[in-house]
Formats: C-alpha cells, structure tokens, sequence
C-alpha cells in the first residue's frame, strides 16, 4: 500500500513522457514526475519517495523530503493566507494548507507557527493545525519517571514552557528549571522528573539527580578548556551568574564540581576553578 504523507520505498516499473511510474508490492502506482527522476536508473530498482496529493488532488511521489510528514510536529513559515485558510512553507511546491477552522490563532503572512500534520479523513489531503495540543494524550502514558524523552517546545504559560514529550503527550518544564534560552519548535532531549496526578508530565531538560553530574561535569570541562584552563566561578558564586555562564543550577554546578574534584581533574582555588 502507497501511505500519503510517509516515506514509501516502491520500485520503477516504467517510463513516460511525464516521469517513471512507481509501483508496490500490492501493484498500486503513483507517478515520480520528470523533475525528480534520477539522472541513471534501471527498471524494477527500488527509490525511496515523499508521497501527498497534487494540486489536482492526484497521488504523486517526490524525492525532495518535506520538513513536516503525517503525525509530526515542525515550525512552519505561513507564505500566504487567502479566503480558504493558509498556505504554509514545508519544503515542497505545493504548500501544506492549514484551513481557518484549524489555527489556534489567526496565521498571518511570515509568521513561523508549531503544527501537526494530519491526514484529513474526508478529502484524504494533507493539512496542518496549529491546535496542537488535541493530537497529545495523557490518558495512557507512555513514558515513565526519569525516562529520557524528545521534546518540542510548544507554547509558553504563566508556570513556564509546554512541550511535546515524545510526539505524544503534553508536558511541563517549570520556569526554575530552565536555564537556557529556549523557543517555540526548538527540539531538545529531556527527562521525566515527575509523573503527576492525572498523567500530568513534569519535565527537566537536564537529568536528574546524581544522572546530572555527568552532562554537566563535561560542560564544566569544556568551559575550562576554551578559557585556557581557569572559571571564575565557586561554590559561593551568586546562582545567576552560574545560570548566565553555564546555564545550569547552582546545586547542580556544586554536584558537578564536587564529582571533578574527586576525580583530581580541577583545583579549587578562592577565585575560582582551575584545570589540573
């Protein structure tokens, strides 16, 4: 079966004036048109092919990969809004459409907007909704406590950023908690500090605990080495400008500096931390 919206692998059956036809393994057929035909190829060799619908609503494969398939989430850039709905940049030449009824807030012409791709059931056309949050469920989890998950950033909130743990559910990372900057789409890797009453997802970007000694330890390094061996930081430095230099706590810079010490891999001097 050809799947719209998905990487199918089908073979070249044959040649025409307008392209090769393709075909599965259930001898259903979609046209590769001539732009995206390989300069050599050979009957029956396999290509793998972005299938979606044409502006005449006909099934057609391409070789160029769009920046958003079915049931992912990406930031878009809305090219055009018209009576219909908007027409958003997903690195095709037909523009993925995201109908009015579908924006959490008015799309307007190059702005960057977090969507869902999806396959609408009753035209079979692939359209984006930046009402993202109803293609996440909480009711049956699955992740666990201190699970590493991928994240997308999805929207601020009075407490601090929603995110998209793992394509699937919602989650939460309190403002105390971030130590970087981050921004709607950014992708990042995460851990699950907490599971909440009603499935609800308390997320930390670093890991947990003594898991977080590592990752900051080797970030603590690398700063000593790009400043010629020396920080001018200790365990008395004020915790925003720990934050500002390393973007992490001032608990975890102590737990990472306590672990490099043990290793006999810094000095701690009164002014600072130095390289051994």
């Amino acid at each position: 079966m050809i799947h719209l919206g998905q990487i199918n692998t089908l073979e070249i059956l044959r040649e025409t004036d307008h392209g090769v036809y393709l075909i599965d393994d259930e001898d259903n057929e979609v046209l590769l048109p001539n732009r995206y035909v390989p300069e050599t190829f050979k009957i029956w060799d396999k290509i793998d092919v972005f299938v979606y619908l044409d502006n005449e609503e006909r099934p057609v494969a391409s070789t160029d990969f769009p920046y958003i398939m079915k049931g992912d989430f990406a930031l878009l850039r809305c090219n055009q809004v018209t009576e219909y709905g908007a027409f958003l940049d997903w690195g095709l030449v037909k523009e993925l459409f995201c109908p009015f009824k579908e924006q959490a807030f008015k799309m307007k012409p190059g702005g960057w907007y977090l969507v869902h791709c999806y396959l609408d059931e009753k035209t079979d056309r692939l359209v984006a909704s930046s009402k993202t949050n109803r293609f996440l469920d909480n009711k049956e989890l699955t992740v666990a406590e201190f699970d590493e998950v991928d994240l997308i950033v999805s929207h601020p909130s009075d407490i601090g950023m929603n995110v998209i743990v793992n394509k699937t559910h919602l989650g939460l990372i309190y403002k105390d908690q971030i130590f970087k900057d981050i921004s709607v789409g950014d992708k990042l890797k995460g851990i699950v500090k907490k599971v909440r009453p009603g499935n609800k997802l308390d997320i930390a970007l670093g890991q947990i605990g003594y898991r977080n000694i590592e990752p900051n330890a080797e970030r603590i390094m690398q700063e000593l080495q790009d400043n010629s061996g020396y920080l001018n930081l200790t365990d008395k430095s004020n915790p925003e400008a720990i934050k500002e230099q390393l973007q992490m706590s001032k608990k975890n810079f102590k737990k990472a500096v306590g672990s490099l010490y043990k290793q006999k891999l810094i000095e701690i001097k009164p002014d600072g931390i130095y390289l051994v």
